[in-house]
């Protein structure tokens, strides 16, 4: 029998932490849609059509080593806004969310668009200051040279798009549990979502 967690929230948030940890935990199945999209959009950067990208994706695709550069990360946000795209990738994160065994999938729309009816959602966020260091330190680790105020100005830039889209924007299912992790820990955050997901599961 399937169960489906769904959690969303905005870039930075802690929601790919917190997701790895909970399907880890419950022995569930994960998928981070969002790398479908930087996937996508990394194809764009070659000159490919998005829906043409978004239609012919391949799993090896998921695994470029480059999918975390802000050149990519901006042009996930622009695929995502187009709704063929969005649509051709439905179907895909639909079949893995009901798959036997449960699954856990973060992204932006999947409680309100991928799977309205699953049965945990949670809303990850966090203040943009807490944001924009958390991305910033992390793209430091990897090589990346930008400012703070570079990937303050550019996580605030995708927020705009990526609230406003008329496909599936980002915003909280309204049966959904907010867990703001801004003055949280890492274990903190992954030990509060556990609590949550348990108390639905028991409810």
């Amino acid at each position: 029998m399937g169960f489906t967690i769904a959690i969303d929230g905005p870039a930075a948030a802690g929601k790919g932490t917190v997701s790895r940890a909970v399907a880890a935990h419950f022995g569930f199945a994960h998928l981070d849609t969002g790398l479908l999209y930087r996937a996508t959009g990394r194809r764009t950067l070659d000159g490919t059509d998005p829906v043409e990208a978004a239609r012919n994706l391949q799993a090896h695709d998921l695994e470029a080593e480059d999918l975390r550069g802000p050149d990519v990360t901006q042009a996930a946000s622009r695929v995502a806004a187009i709704p063929e795209v969005r649509q051709a990738l439905v179907d895909f994160q639909r079949a893995f969310a009901r798959r036997a065994g449960g699954a856990v999938l973060d992204g932006r729309d999947i409680g309100t668009v991928i799977c309205p009816d699953a049965e945990v959602k949670l809303f990850v966020t966090a203040s943009d200051d807490i944001r924009a260091n958390r991305r910033w330190k992390e793209l430091r680790e990897k090589g990346f040279e930008d400012s703070y105020d570079d990937v303050l100005a550019d996580l605030r830039t995708r927020d705009a798009r990526d609230s406003a889209r008329a496909a599936a924007p980002l915003k909280p299912a309204d049966d959904a549990v907010t867990l703001d992790t801004s003055r949280m820990s890492i274990d903190e955050a992954i030990a509060a979502a556990i609590e949550m997901i348990e108390a639905r599961r028991s409810a």
